[in-house]
């Protein structure tokens, strides 16, 4: 993980990130496309922003795990959505957490929360910080003061069933120090999210977090053995168990329940062997229609059996902006891996239902860890350029903020059967809008995941503003996408959350009565409605 401390209004550690003169290329690159000058703006200084006052003090038996320390606070008021990092790059800190826990056992985690509720103080749970749909903001109406509650101290795994392949682990853990522990024992949970470096293994269970590999293990609920969970009402532990088909399951109410109805502290995860054998190759599908072609081509991966590790079809937009292609044809990037059993048979059947679909020039392959060679477009290496895109498109954001560039993502999932009607009309939506509040801009899109009945095509909108009204022009395309994918029949998240960006959407999509029995559960877990208000339901 990288080292330093983080950057309390975007994307990462300080000093981490595009250069200045990566910057300065990256805004000259803007101007290019859009036809306007961009110059970065320097990033803002904390200590030029006055904070208001902290509104209580934390009990003297909790003063050594409860901060009110300006760079606590102020790392503590946002994720790490477009809109918040645009109103932190701005200054714009109203409603910090009055103080910030950090507590280095359930004990202090139980104390925390037996101080919060006796005061009537709301508490917003907090994992890595990398919420991109307002998850863990502490703007909170009405609220008497707020605490954010930081699990990052809870932070190892506890204990390893190496004959089933499970751990214990603390809520807290970050990916990169989870992986550090599980490598000794030949382990990995085999989950990695774009956040994987700044998000928890808490966060990922409480969120629905969909890791990299875009087949069979998307989700972490396809992980989870077991929960431990501290709420207003008292501790919820539900049974470590392989399977089971004893009524609901009770861990099925946590996942994803976005910190409204108690705090994960541990959990029993199901791990995977380190895999050892690696294959890879691009694919490129030519013509104008080649996107939707590509994306029959996946639907016959996805419901082959061969489950790729990574199967993710980029659009020419989207395999343009990565460096995968040059604008004028559509990228599939395919890998397997496996601890057992060379993938290259696997690889070659793949090819072959690539060709069937009209691919004009599966790459050639290396299985050496999977490495893709050049294909025969001449495109260098498209998985390894679109690999690096990846990792760097948050810091890369945080650039584009300064530029005063729009820069959002949104993902969505829908039916094979659905899928180009459904396309076309959120493209057009969203290229509309864009076009009509910014007067410039691209849309693309990319499939990260796939299923045999479906996939999860992820936009991405990249658009010139206007300095100072960054967020209405924001809010105006945000409404059209969503407006698009809830009257298409999409889900309004496939693996970002819900959050306070998304409730719109996601009171749409939801039932009523699961509604009704949602805050059901909430009065019995959380009775006086401190958790996370805002997130998922009313009270």
């Amino acid at each position: 993980m990288s080292a330093g401390a983080r950057k309390w209004w975007g994307w990462g550690v300080e000093g981490a990130g595009p250069t200045p003169e990566q910057a300065q290329a990256i805004a000259r690159t803007v101007a290019g496309r859009f036809g306007s000058a961009v110059e970065p703006r320097p990033p803002p200084r904390l200590d030029a922003i006055a904070l208001p006052k902290p509104r209580v003090t934390p009990p003297a038996a909790l003063a050594a795990c409860v901060s009110d320390a300006p760079e606590a606070r102020a790392g503590h008021h946002y994720g790490k959505s477009y809109r918040d990092v645009v109103r932190a790059f701005r200054g714009e800190l109203p409603s910090p957490p009055d103080q910030v826990a950090f507590p280095r056992d359930e004990a202090e985690v139980a104390a925390v929360l037996d101080w919060c509720g006796a005061a009537g103080i709301t508490v917003v749970p907090y994992g890595g910080g990398s919420s991109v749909v307002g998850g863990v903001e502490t703007a909170i109406p009405g609220a008497h003061a707020v605490v954010s509650l930081d699990l990052g101290r809870l932070d190892r795994v506890l204990e390893i069933d190496r004959v089933s392949r499970a751990a214990r682990i603390q809520a807290g853990v970050l990916g990169p120090a989870l992986e550090d522990q599980l490598r000794p024992h030949g382990l990995t949970l085999r989950h990695f999210p774009q956040s994987f470096e700044f998000s928890t293994l808490g966060g990922w269970i409480a969120t629905r977090s969909g890791g990299h590999y875009a087949t069979l293990y998307t989700h972490i609920d396809d992980f989870v053995e077991s929960l431990r969970v501290l709420t207003p009402a008292g501790v919820v532990e539900t049974r470590r168990l392989p399977a089971s088909g004893a009524g609901p399951s009770p861990d099925r109410l946590f996942i994803g329940s976005e910190g409204i109805l108690g705090v994960i502290t541990e959990a029993w995860m199901r791990l995977q062997d380190r895999p050892s054998h690696r294959e890879g190759a691009s694919v490129r599908f030519d013509g104008p229609d080649g996107f939707l072609r590509g994306a029959e081509a996946v639907r016959r991966l996805a419901q082959s059996g061969l489950h790729p590790s990574n199967c993710r079809l980029l659009d020419p937009q989207e395999a343009q902006t990565s460096g995968a292609g040059d604008g004028s044809h559509a990228v599939l990037v395919l890998g397997f891996e496996s601890a057992d059993h060379p993938q290259d048979a696997r690889l070659a059947r793949a090819l072959e239902l690539c060709r069937d679909g009209g691919a004009a020039s599966p790459g050639r392959r290396d299985g050496r860890q999977g490495r893709p060679q050049a294909d025969a477009g001449g495109v260098g290496d498209p998985a390894g350029a679109w690999r690096r895109a990846f990792l760097q498109a948050p810091y890369v954001r945080d650039v584009l903020v300064a530029c005063s560039v729009i820069a959002e993502t949104f993902e969505t999932a829908i039916p094979w059967s659905a899928f180009p009607t459904f396309h076309r009309s959120v493209m057009e939506a969203t290229r509309d809008a864009v076009l009509r509040v910014c007067g410039a801009g691209t849309v693309a899109c990319r499939f990260t995941h796939v299923y045999p009945d479906g996939a999860a095509p992820y936009y991405s909108v990249l658009a010139p503003s206007r300095p100072g009204s960054e967020l209405a022009q924001w809010a105006e395309i945000k409404a059209a996408a969503v407006e698009a994918i809830v009257r298409g029949g999409g889900t309004i998240t496939h693996h970002h959350a819900v959050g306070r960006d998304h409730r719109p959407g996601y009171d749409r999509e939801r039932p009523d009565l699961f509604a009704a029995a949602l805050r059901a559960a909430k009065r019995a877990l959380d009775p006086r409605g401190l958790l996370n208000p805002g997130v998922l339901i009313d009270v």
